[in-house]
């Protein structure tokens, strides 16, 4: 198994002062899984999210912004 670095970024939609989300799609063809972090904690801890689960919450984020 190779071991690859997420390559973090944040949505062109993040203007709201830094209350965000960055994520790394790079590892879903590879391993599956979203990594999730706090862009104001890049050092901090992160979830790994399944491609599945982090369909649902974009799914579920969409719909509750209506």
């Amino acid at each position: 198994m190779t071991t690859a670095s997420p390559r973090w970024f944040k949505s062109s939609y993040s203007e709201n002062g830094g209350a965000c989300i960055e994520i790394a799609t790079n590892l879903i063809a590879t391993h599956g899984v979203v990594p999730v972090r706090d862009s104001k904690n890049p050092n901090g801890p992160h979830l790994t999210l399944s491609a599945d689960a982090w369909s649902g919450l974009v799914e579920f984020a969409r719909n509750a912004a209506v």
